[in-house]
């Protein structure tokens, strides 16, 4: 038996006394036919490929092929070694982190797409410096993929995770929910808090459009996803801290959906709209294009 919705997963938690990864971990072996533990077991590669794309993004000097980017996450990571960061040092680690593998996917490096490679940084910005930071073990952080899996089945299901469907809010905003809402379990939070948190962080970005500058995913993705980290991390804070989703979270996914389907064309992943099409962001995809032209350099999507 599966689950269609945010209420629905938080109404199988409390009946069966699990977790939203145990509930999610046996309705993918039963959805699968494969044991439990194999599908355990394939999540904990891809966790292993996140951690990956964490340390290369921060330890190597990664460039993307267009050369418009790459560095940042290098900057942050060795400015909050040496300086106070304004927005504290788990804030600017996990914030780094998701730099480093967003940088990664645009020098086409290998990433998990978390639920997209648009918004691939932030799930794995927030678990590997929480996992660095509790000591958490391997083992733990999986279980919380698991719970972030849940969490976006729903969304994908009840609105949509591509920025050519609903803008970034659909890619960036799905993940920070993700994100916010498996590190509410991770802390010990319950199924009610998680979800909560999940509604917290996708309102907060409600309306946020799709315009990558040249189309690729770089500008301004890769700094969404920096800044998305740190949002995830203070809707799990707010939602431990017994703050409350006053619209319901199922119904934040459904706004989503409304607002993506209503949103014009030039701002849903065409670069023909937003900063794409600012004075600056013409220049750019000239620079690498000519005038006229216009191809994709690397890969946006689910």
């Amino acid at each position: 038996m599966g689950f269609s919705t945010l209420q629905e997963l938080i109404e199988r938690c409390e009946s069966s006394g699990q977790r939203i990864s145990e509930v999610m971990l046996a309705w993918q072996s039963e959805e699968s036919g494969r044991g439990a533990d194999v599908e355990f077991m394939q999540m904990a590669e891809y966790y292993g490929v996140m951690k990956e794309a964490v340390r290369k993004g921060v330890n190597e000097d990664v460039r993307s092929r267009s050369g418009l980017t790459g560095g940042d996450a290098k900057r942050v990571s060795e400015h909050f070694k040496a300086h106070e960061a304004s927005s504290g040092e788990p804030a600017a680690r996990a914030m780094a982190y998701a730099l480093a593998v967003s940088e990664v996917n645009a020098s086409m490096g290998r990433i998990v797409a978390t639920p997209t490679a648009g918004s691939c940084g932030i799930i794995p910005g927030v678990f590997v410096s929480a996992q660095e930071r509790f000591g958490w073990s391997d083992e733990k952080m999986v279980e919380g993929l698991f719970c972030a899996g849940a969490i976006g089945y729903v969304i994908a299901n009840n609105s949509f995770i591509s920025g050519a469907e609903g803008g970034c809010q659909a890619e960036v905003g799905s993940a920070i929910a993700m994100a916010a809402g498996a590190m509410v379990e991770l802390r010990g939070g319950t199924p009610e808090q998680s979800v909560h948190a999940a509604g917290l962080a996708l309102k907060n970005t409600l309306g946020l459009i799709c315009d990558p500058v040249a189309g690729l995913v770089e500008i301004p993705c890769i700094i969404r996803n920096g800044l998305g980290a740190v949002n995830a991390l203070a809707a799990a804070d707010m939602a431990l801290a017994g703050v409350k989703s006053p619209i319901p979270s199922d119904e934040v996914v459904q706004v989503m959906l409304d607002i993506g389907t209503a949103m014009p064309e030039g701002h849903r992943e065409t670069a023909k709209g937003g900063l794409a099409m600012t004075p600056t962001g013409k220049r750019l995809m000239e620079s690498l294009y000519g005038k006229g032209r216009g191809k994709r350099l690397d890969r946006k999507g689910e």
